[in-house]
């Protein structure tokens, strides 16, 4: 498993605007506060999120892109990328695979996290169809797509880009989580990532106590004091 001063760069690929955030901003400003260099992949737009019914899907992606873009430089990210798919439609397939391994080579970084693949019947709303296809594309370009020359060749051929060899997964929103991240320190700069969302959120009542509530039973099943915030993850070795 890779220790914390081998981790130097991080790509998350998420199916929707504001997906990295609940599961993981925490630790993405945990990762940028030490000079690690963190790009997210955003599969879609979100144009079938949100609440205000006056906006046609256009405009609620290209407001959907501006609230994510404001919530990653609230944990110090500016490297936001986003591939254009429509919400709601995801499916595995070899243009997404190859989409993805693109941005991988691009990237080259040491750590991919992502959607788990497999559903989650304890805690449903992680297990939103287009998580677990971008989940499982994106195992699929971190292994074995995107370290071997071979597949996808136009990606080196015409673009240049050489294999890439991820060393480790992290997956969230799994049943099997097995790692896990104290947040408490950067908890606030979560919750700032998460209200940058204002066209999901600004319609739920009591939303911060939801999350304190959420995040602290993660820390209290996972063994941590109390008064703890912890993302939780399952790591994968891939090589």
């Amino acid at each position: 498993m890779l220790s914390e001063n081998e981790i130097n760069r991080v790509l998350a690929v998420t199916a929707h605007p504001d997906d990295v955030d609940f599961a993981a901003a925490g630790t993405m400003a945990l990762f940028t506060e030490r000079g690690v260099e963190v790009t997210y992949c955003v599969v879609t737009d979100g144009d079938a999120g949100g609440f205000d019914r006056e906006l046609d899907n256009t405009g609620m992606a290209e407001l959907r892109r501006s609230e994510q873009s404001n919530a990653a430089k609230a944990v110090g990210v500016t490297d936001v990328r986003y591939l254009g798919h429509h919400d709601g439609t995801v499916v595995q397939s070899l243009e997404l695979r190859c989409e993805i391994t693109r941005v991988i080579r691009q990237v080259r970084p040491d750590l991919v996290i992502t959607h788990s693949p497999e559903r989650n019947h304890r805690f449903i709303a992680p297990s939103h169809p287009d998580h677990r296809a971008v989940g499982g594309c994106a195992l699929d370009a971190v292994y074995p797509d995107a370290r071997n020359p071979y597949t996808f060749p136009s990606l080196l051929l015409d673009e240049g880009l050489e294999a890439w060899s991820v060393r480790e997964v992290w997956l969230n929103g799994g049943p099997t989580p097995d790692h896990y991240v104290d947040v408490t320190d950067t908890f606030d700069r979560k919750l700032a990532a998460l209200r940058a969302h204002a066209s999901q959120i600004d319609h739920l009542e009591d939303f911060e106590d939801f999350l304190r509530g959420r995040f602290s039973q993660i820390a209290a099943e996972a063994g941590f004091g109390e008064g703890r915030y912890v993302e939780a993850f399952q790591r994968v070795i891939t090589v």
